[in-house]
């Protein structure tokens, strides 16, 4: 008995080791980021992984990337414009390596949400940046009341998927009240919450989709941006590259 004890023992912690490792992202590169100001945004009030009514730029943060490995090297060294995703870090000015991860891997760590956002979730986010997204938020100028409103709309519906539990469907999002129990969710004020929700609404699988990705760094703010067009094409192209080996291997 004392033997089949000490057998379970073994087995239980050898589980417990990998579950980590299991449920860990994977890089797909490196970017090294720092947060250098902000584009098109606002100041709104959010209430989110424990904090209440703190006001928090909501909108475009942008990001000085100076080198990258892998799929890292698809952003140009320079300023990006990005979306921070988490409530349970912060922002950093210094330059540190990220990792280059899917969006349903992300944001990490996991802690808050109990896991990442999973597949649904970054589907809605692809649909979001894919109808609404315009780059002219992007930039150190001046921007217009019309762009930081709109910009802060987006950012709050942004934070509003990644935060709040999945509703059953598009419509029951609502960036002014957090349906989620405990600390995981997500509401915001004195933003255009018509706006954004009206964005959240719309989401029914039908509208372009983005190709995101998310920079990931465990113990600073995650930031999703999407990869830059060419990129996108090129990415297509090599993995219809690849296919088309692996059909003429499986004919020989």
């Amino acid at each position: 008995m004392m033997k089949l004890l000490k057998l379970s023992v073994v087995f239980f912690a050898a589980v417990v080791m990998f579950l980590p490792s299991a449920t860990k992202a994977t890089p797909l590169g490196t970017v090294d980021i720092a947060k250098t100001g902000n584009g098109a945004s606002d100041i709104i009030e959010v209430w989110a992984a424990g904090y209440e009514g703190l006001p928090s730029y909501a909108g475009v943060y942008m990001l000085d990337k100076t080198y990258g490995t892998n799929e890292g090297k698809i952003w140009s060294d320079g300023p990006i414009g990005a979306f921070c995703i988490e409530w349970a870090e912060l922002t950093s000015s210094n330059t540190l390596t990220y990792d280059v991860i899917m969006p349903a891997e992300g944001p990490v760590p996991t802690t808050l949400l109990g896991g990442p956002m999973g597949t649904s979730k970054a589907k809605y986010l692809q649909e979001l940046w894919g109808r609404y997204f315009d780059p002219s938020w992007v930039g150190s100028g001046t921007f217009t009341y019309a762009q930081n409103t709109k910009a802060a709309a987006f950012g709050a519906a942004v934070w509003e998927i990644v935060h709040e539990d999945l509703p059953t469907s598009s419509l029951g999002w609502d960036v002014t009240v957090d349906g989620t129990a405990g600390i995981r969710g997500f509401r915001a004020d004195y933003l255009d919450s018509v706006a954004a929700n009206n964005m959240l609404h719309s989401l029914d699988g039908t509208g372009p989709r983005a190709d995101l990705r998310v920079f990931s760094y465990n113990g600073q703010q995650d930031y999703i941006t999407a990869v830059p067009e060419p990129a996108t094409i090129a990415l297509l192209g090599l993995g219809g590259v690849f296919s088309l080996l692996r059909r003429k291997k499986t004919r020989t």
